[in-house]
């Protein structure tokens, strides 16, 4: 079993940016498809992006594409978002996730492990 935590949260202006991160710990997250999710109050969980064990292969929500990034360090056991641009609508809590493989995908329920999840704040 794999343990997430994420960390880098915080309050930030529209149009700033935020890196959040995601560290593994109980096994390797070389073993594993890792995505973030966020959720909304009043809102279902929503797929961010998503990136291969190998981080050759990543995808993301339209809602995000050009300004949000994920990466993986396997040596280091983290995976990074890496979000610019924010604007008001990415206030969530922002969830990593890990999976046996990438073509999980958008549905939350086929992601095996969660972290507790980290709340971004962008403000108008």
């Amino acid at each position: 079993q794999v343990q997430l935590v994420e960390s880098g949260g915080g309050l930030v202006q529209a149009g700033g940016s935020l890196r959040l991160s995601c560290a593994a710990s109980g096994r390797t997250l070389s073993n594993y498809a890792v995505a973030w999710f966020r959720q909304a109050p009043g809102k279902e969980r929503e797929f961010v992006v998503a990136i291969s064990q190998s981080g050759t292969i990543t995808f993301s929500a339209d809602s995000v594409k050009g300004r949000f990034t994920i990466s993986r360090d396997n040596a280091k056991n983290t995976a990074d978002l890496q979000m610019n641009s924010l604007k008001p609508e990415d206030t969530a809590l922002y969830y990593c996730a890990a999976g046996s493989a990438i073509a999980s995908g958008r549905v939350a329920a086929r992601w095996d492990y969660w972290g507790q999840g980290t709340q971004v704040t962008v403000s108008s």
